[in-house]
Parts: structure tokens; sequence; C-alpha cells
């Protein structure tokens, strides 16, 4: 019997929920929505879905089981205690809230009611995500102490209602939850260091440009970015291991992987080296020949795939 669930907000995330359930979701049977604007209304009975004609319509409604709370940031806490005291378990947008207080008394609705209150972190699952935690997990480049986490667009906005900051708009509450959360579930460690700069450059409200550091307590530090500015991207991922180094491209997770050999042993000669940096020994090249090179299947789509420490969709190629 499919569980019948009902979203609370149609915009953007909330029809995306509801085309991903109906898709991907066999166990779950969206019966409808509510949203205060009537152009989303309208796109609910476009959808097929039944179009509450009020908010308390959905909370009473008895078939429905489970509730997206898919609403413009500063309701969720509102909404999600309303729909678990009228007996609904409930999912909700990220971030979950505008503070830790608030969370605390959700949370103590559920504990109070019995109802399952979950919130959707989807980035956890990123194919490029899972390709970062897959090579640190496995030791691919050993022990990570730089990690870089960015995302980079160049649009200049806020889009909606996200541009405000009564609703908790922002880059940070945006995107930043996204990458924070990445990185507080791959390092098993406590934070004891934060260091943020949150810029309005161009949305007048709230922030659209920033870089947070997190340094945590066994030595990592994390460097991340959420720009709107950027007309020249870094990559979207780059991480520093004691025994080798991660890049990820973009969105395609096109990059590499470089990995010293197990057996190579460092010797430099007295003499000084002269590179394009100038006379230098710290940043002239390393010898090519102890590399060992991982590419994405995407960037080289016939090289062999190796099974043993690799995460599963990269391939490799030996310099």
């Amino acid at each position: 019997m499919p569980i019948t669930h009902a979203i609370i907000g149609f915009g953007g995330m909330g029809s995306w929920h509801y085309r991903s359930i109906s898709e991907k979701v066999p166990a779950i049977h969206v019966k409808g929505a509510f949203d205060i604007r009537q152009e989303a209304m309208d796109k609910v009975r476009e959808a097929g879905l039944y179009a509450y004609p009020s908010l308390q319509a959905l909370l009473d409604d008895p078939e429905v089981s489970l509730v997206t709370v898919a609403t413009p940031n500063n309701f969720h806490k509102e909404l999600s205690i309303a729909a678990m005291r009228a007996g609904k378990n409930v999912i909700c947008e990220k971030p979950v809230t505008l503070c830790a207080a608030e969370l605390e008394e959700i949370i103590a609705v559920s504990r109070e009611t019995g109802k399952l209150f979950s919130v959707h972190q989807n980035r956890r699952w990123d194919r490029d995500y899972r390709i970062v935690m897959e090579a640190i997990r496995t030791g691919l480049i050993g022990t990570p102490y730089f990690i870089e986490s960015k995302v980079q667009g160049s649009r200049r906005s806020m889009h909606g209602w996200r541009g405000h900051k009564l609703n908790g708009g922002g880059m940070l509450l945006d995107w930043g939850v996204h990458l924070i959360d990445q990185i507080m579930n791959l390092i098993d460690s406590p934070v004891v260091c934060v260091d943020a700069h949150l810029l309005d450059i161009y949305s007048g409200e709230v922030d659209d440009n920033i870089k947070v550091t997190l340094g945590f307590e066994n030595g990592v530090v994390a460097m991340l970015e959420m720009a709107t500015n950027c007309l020249i991207n870094a990559p979207r991922w780059h991480v520093s291991g004691k025994e080798g180094t991660l890049v990820i491209d973009n969105w395609k997770c096109e990059g590499k992987i470089v990995r010293l050999k197990s057996d190579e042993v460092m010797q430099w000669a007295d003499d000084i080296v002269y590179t394009e940096a100038g006379p230098t020994r710290t940043m002239a090249p390393r010898p090519l020949k102890p590399h060992r090179n991982w590419r994405c299947p995407m960037s080289t789509p016939t090289g062999r795939i190796i099974t043993t420490t690799l995460p599963p969709c990269w391939m490799a190629a030996k310099n």
C-alpha cells in the first residue's frame, strides 16, 4: 500500500519533489499540494494533483501520512510543527530552520507526537561528493589536510525569495548549508575554529558571495566558497592528502587523482633547480615516473579500469 503524501509549497523545490517521487519512488503516492500563490495552485492542477483549498484542509486529510514542507525558510518551523501535531510525518526542506533554537522546538514536538521528522539534505548523494568521500575512505590520497569545495556562478543574483532577509535568504542558507553539511559529514572530528566572510555585492539585502574556512580538531582545514559573480571558475573540489591530490573540475565530475607510488623515495641534489618559477627546489616539478594518475571516465573514456582501491566511477591511466 503506497504512502499517501502531500506537499506544502509548490514552487521550484515543491514541484521538483513531486516529479522526483512520481518518477523514482513507487512506494509513495503524491495526492496533492497547497500553496498560498494562485499561480502555484494552477501548476498543482496542471500536474493532475488535488489542489487543497487551504492549509488546514491538507492537514485534516486522513489519507495523508507524509508531508513535505517546501516553503521559504522562515515558515519551516511553524509548518513542520503543525503537520506533526496533525498526525503527519514530515520531510522539511533545508535549511531546516533559521536558528538552532527553532530546530530544538521541532525535535521536541517530534518526540511528543511520535512522528518522524527529517531534513532534505539531498547533496549528501551528489556524485562529486561521493567520489571525494570514497577517495578519503579508501585512503587513495592518504590522510587529507586541505579540502577546497567551491560552487561558483555568475548571474549576480539571489532568485526570488532567496534575496530577502525576512525569508531567510542569502547564499549561506542556500548553498552554504549544503557545502557545510557535506564537510561535516565527511570529516569525523569536531570543528574548533571558523572564519567567515559574507559579502553583499549585488543583492542589497542578503549575502551573495561568501568564503568560509572550518578548522577541525584533527588538523583538517576546509575552505568553502559560494559565489554569484565568478567569471572564471575554480575546480568544484581540490583535496590535498599526504599521499596524493584529488581534483574534480565540474558537475560532470571531470577531473583526476594523482597519487604517489608506495615505494617512491624522493631525493634532491644539492644543486639549485632552475624552473619557470626561477631558481627553486621547493617549487620544482616532481618526476613523472613515480606517479599514478587516475582520471574521470568522462575525461578519458578509453582508460583502463582499476578495481583495487579506486572509487568505482574513476578510470586510470599511468603517466
